[in-house]
């Protein structure tokens, strides 16, 4: 690559670019999806993003072979790629419709939010979707524009931001990165040939894309809750496991091939739970004046978890050699007993349905009418000084 930017600060440069940009995408794409998508498709329509992903892994994977364009000089051309899909995305954003709550809730343009979920749905009957929307719109004034700082000390919200927060660090703690960075490792001592492994490696990214294509299809079914506590207990068992088939390997031999299953098993368990599901639990579990914030805590909480496990996990290789896999097993642990225990499934449910389902998580009362909802308060104070700390959260 230096060879061709000849500079360094170039090469930098365009990597902070990227940066910035997969951070936008990785928050803004699924918003946006899930504002704009049906609540029976919403979860099917979440998963993509992630699907995509990893389709965009795979490609990466395959045209990384020794003999396509993982070579000294094609790696340049390999990195380059990365720009055609940025041009494709340019040229067809202008053809995409505004998010119809955005333009309700935010713009107060009830006409245009209409005319959006008229092309997004392809029927003109969409009163019912605009009447959730004015339910929303009425709560979104009492609740306030939240910032991340609101956000964080506002009681109405505080599980569920609790609840994203676990669900972040539990997507990247528990170890997806470190499993591919140990695959190769374990692949070579299973007796696969060092210039196989590659294509090993590929056959594992497959099976990636395949396990998300099979979540989109069935998270409308079988809910979100359920894959996430099946996600991350498969993960956990996984983790276990392999690290028991990675100490017996030198003295069983078929160990070697329990440590692959156990890869195998811990993709398939991270695909359809712990890497799609957090991202639609986001769009779910907060209305629209706090779920720009949300997903900026999100995000953040995502990629410090990724840039942590990426910075101590060769010191804990090290350290710990193959028991170091027991500490994303307990925190896969965790995060199972924490989605049990306080977690709703959000499956089929509007978001002031599911608002109102954690309501009392939050130790507060959200009474809604057909025509207004006039009542969001914590339910233990009396009205006035529930209108007083209403207040002082929202400023």
């Amino acid at each position: 690559m230096w060879q061709v930017a000849k500079t360094f600060e170039v090469i930098i440069l365009s990597r902070i670019i990227v940066g910035i940009c997969a951070g936008l995408s990785s928050n803004v794409v699924p918003m946006y999806l899930g504002e704009m998508s049906p609540k029976n498709l919403r979860g099917a329509v979440g998963v993509m993003p992630q699907l995509f992903i990893t389709i965009g892994i795979l490609v990466a994977q395959i045209l990384g072979l020794t003999n396509i364009l993982g070579t000294r000089e094609g790696w340049p051309v390999l990195l380059g790629l990365t720009g055609i899909p940025a041009v494709v995305e340019l040229f067809l954003l202008p053809f995409f419709p505004e998010s119809p709550r955005y333009l309700l809730i935010q713009k107060g343009n009830e006409e245009q939010a209409r005319q959006a979920l008229k092309r997004l749905r392809g029927w003109d009957d969409v009163d019912d979707e605009i009447e959730e929307m004015r339910q929303e719109d009425q709560s979104e004034k009492l609740e306030g524009r939240l910032s991340v700082f609101n956000l964080c000390t506002f009681q109405a919200l505080r599980w569920q931001l609790i609840s994203i927060i676990v669900m972040m660090m539990g997507q990247q703690l528990s170890g997806v990165n470190a499993i591919f960075y140990y695959t190769d490792k374990i692949f070579e001592s299973a007796g696969v040939n060092k210039n196989d492994v590659q294509y090993v490696t590929v056959g594992i990214g497959a099976v990636n894309v395949f396990m998300t294509c099979v979540a989109v299809f069935i998270i409308e079914s079988l809910g979100r809750r359920l894959l996430l506590l099946a996600g991350f207990g498969i993960c956990c068992i996984s983790c276990a496991i392999l690290t028991m088939a990675l100490n017996l390997q030198a003295t069983v031999s078929w160990m070697q091939y329990l440590s692959i299953a156990c890869v195998i098993a811990y993709i398939i368990g991270h695909a359809i739970g712990a890497s799609p599901i957090p991202s639609v639990m986001i769009t779910e579990m907060f209305l629209q004046s706090s779920r720009p914030a949300a997903f900026m805590v999100g995000g953040s909480v995502h990629w410090l978890c990724n840039f942590t496990v990426g910075l101590v996990f060769l010191y804990m290789v090290k350290g710990l050699e193959a028991y170091c896999f027991l500490v994303f097993c307990a925190i896969c642990l965790v995060a199972v007993i924490y989605i049990f225990i306080i977690v709703p499934e959000t499956k089929g449910k509007t978001f002031m349905e599911i608002n109102q389902s954690m309501a009392k998580r939050n130790k507060v009362e959200i009474q809604m009418d057909k025509q207004k909802l006039n009542d969001f308060q914590p339910a233990s104070e009396t009205p006035k000084k529930k209108e007083e700390a209403h207040s002082a959260s929202v400023l």
